[in-house]
């Protein structure tokens, strides 16, 4: 509790939101334990970066590049402290989705329109976070990055077929295509030399991962496969490896921003700033959950912002939160962001010194440590929650799986596909909301007569609506208003439960307008119970309180009841009402 209150006090802590843990480093325990984190964490982001940069279409040292200052601005000016950022998977095949098509005939540019949409994904993660626009995430409904999620990781691991295998295929329009034709060639033209590889590496994270999982198995998988292709002459056997990585720090480097590409990378660049960012969100709350810590997605989205521009300013391409090194960064016992700190040393160090090492690691071995990061991914448990939930979820959620698949490598398609379905069906759910004619149960609460079966009053109907009146079913609510105007000839007043309407448009207010006059031709009254401030306020600037009566509005339905009794006289008898109270009277 104090440390959130030391947050909102001091309105440095929101520029810069590692003032608030740097001076835990004071205290040995929290020092040691944040060294330890982030070592362990960068031995698994060293060698997953440089799969991931082949997966995003780049030379293996993008990915080191944008696993060096990343993480640590990432940590710093973010609002997570365990949130791990760097390079992953998705994000990775979305900037190779993004760029391919405008390098077909210039292979030499894929380095550099990376970095440029590197810089646009921060610009545009960096303005949402100013201005406080977190909210836009909302748009990205979770059925819909479930099924995109589940088709992403089904096309990362089948992309990586051929160098399993050892073959290669001319690019195709689609990326099914491409799978099959890659299985034909697997079929006729396998290399034994690089399946062997492929398995060796396998059985070593997953005998490493079953019999000590503390280890760090993919480093030894890395390690161990790096010394088997040098001892026993690999490449020279025709095997790929990775090969001369340069050595050095990257350097400061804005590239030319050609407008027509950006225009190009426009939608790419604001699908990967949303998905990222939601990535990122959703495992900086589940930590959040571990460790109470206070979680602003606005600041998030600027610390994410800052990480892309960094990335991209220093030659590396899009970055995000990383639900497994966020994992084992917490399960190590990283307790602030200077865990992510040590990372990105560590991944320096690397560069400096380290690369030559990396000479003969087996392009297979990258390929089965991205198989390996990217199964995680695929969860049909959401999938079928979410149908279990809404029907229409479900229904999104596999829209989406299947265009993706298909739509692939144009990725962002499916995507939208999915968002756009997603808000069609929510406007069809909420165009027809729930509208009950109520009467009194004998609790004495108010049930709906057609559910329980009870008789109501020929003078006074009470109605209730569930929803919003807004454009899209102001119709239908006076639809069923006059329906009960209707069935009921004698009726008198018709009383409206608003508990249920939170807000009120411009059309639905001109619909209510118009129902009060007529009913009112008709010798109807309207009432209106419960109503909600943003429907009163609505209602006081539109002057619609008036035309309805400023006496016909009441806080709760008994009031409502008693003046409609009133108004009816002695004539009607209100202790044989159906829709008086039967434990008033105990």
């Amino acid at each position: 509790m104090p440390r959130t209150l030391s947050r909102k006090q001091n309105p440095l802590n929101r520029l810069f939101p590692f003032l608030a843990w740097i001076g835990e480093l004071r205290h040995p325990r929290v020092l040691r334990a944040d060294l330890l984190a982030g070592v362990t964490v960068a031995l698994i982001l060293v060698p997953q970066s440089m799969a991931y940069a082949q997966l995003a279409g780049l030379p293996v040292q993008y990915g080191l590049y944008a696993s060096f200052l990343p993480p640590m601005v990432g940590a710093l000016f973010g609002s997570s402290r365990q949130l791990a950022t760097g390079p992953v998977a998705v994000v990775s095949l979305l900037t190779a989705a993004a760029i391919g098509p405008l390098v077909a005939t210039n292979p030499e540019g894929f380095a550099v329109y990376a970095v440029l949409l590197a810089l646009m994904v921060g610009l545009f993660q960096l303005m949402l976070g100013v201005l406080r626009l977190g909210v836009l995430m909302d748009f990205l409904s979770h059925p819909v990055v479930v099924g995109f999620t589940n088709a992403g990781a089904l096309i990362i691991a089948t992309s990586q077929i051929g160098k399993l295998f050892g073959v290669s295929v001319s690019g195709f329009e689609h990326h099914y295509e491409t799978v099959w034709y890659t299985l034909q060639a697997v079929v006729t033209s396998v290399h034994l030399p690089t399946v062997a590889m492929a398995v060796m590496a396998f059985a070593i994270m997953f005998g490493v991962r079953a019999a000590v999982p503390r280890l760090p198995a993919i480093l030894i998988a890395v390690v161990l496969t790096t010394l088997a292709s040098y001892t026993t002459g690999f490449q020279a056997n025709g095997g790929q490896v990775v090969g001369a990585i340069p050595v050095g720090l990257p350097s400061f480097s804005i590239p030319v921003f050609d407008w027509t590409i950006m225009v190009n990378l426009i939608t790419a660049a604001v699908t990967i700033s949303l998905i990222g960012f939601m990535e990122a969100m959703s495992i900086a709350k589940a930590m959040a959950a571990r460790t109470r810590q206070r979680l602003d997605a606005n600041q998030e989205l600027v610390g994410q912002g800052l990480s892309n521009l960094v990335s991209g300013a220093f030659s590396g391409y899009p970055v995000s939160g990383s639900f497994s090194r966020s994992a084992l960064n917490i399960n190590s016992g990283g307790i602030t962001g200077f865990a992510s700190v040590i990372t990105g040393l560590v991944v320096a160090v690397t560069l400096l010194w380290l690369t030559p090492l990396l000479y003969h690691l087996p392009q297979a071995t990258l390929a089965a440590v991205i198989i390996m990061a990217v199964t995680n991914l695929i969860k049909i448990e959401p999938v079928i929650h979410a149908w279990k939930a809404e029907r229409s979820d479900g229904v999104v959620a596999v829209v989406t799986f299947v265009l993706t698949l298909l739509w692939a490598p144009h990725l962002d398609k499916g995507i939208l596909a999915g968002v756009g379905l997603a808000l069609i069906l929510y406007l069809f759910r909420t165009m027809r909301p729930r509208f009950a004619v109520l009467s009194r149960f004998e609790d004495g609460t108010m049930r709906d007569i057609a559910v329980h079966q009870l008789p109501t009053s020929p003078k006074i109907s009470i109605v209730r609506f569930d929803g919003s009146l807004y454009f899209a079913n102001a119709g239908y609510f006076e639809t069923k208003v006059l329906e009960v105007v209707a069935d009921n000839p004698e009726l008198e007043f018709i009383i409206i439960d608003g508990e249920g309407i939170n807000q009120i448009d411009a059309t639905g207010e001109e619909v209510l307008h118009h129902l009060a006059e007529r009913l009112r031709d008709q010798g109807i009254e309207i009432l209106v119970a419960r109503m909600k401030k943003q429907f009163m306020d609505t209602i006081r600037r539109t002057g619609l309180i008036r035309v309805i009566g400023d006496d016909h509005f009441f806080s709760r339905v008994t009031y409502a009841l008693d003046f409609a009794w009133d108004r009816l006289g002695e004539g009607y008898d209100r202790e044989t009402c159906p829709l008086r109270n039967p434990l008033s009277a105990r």
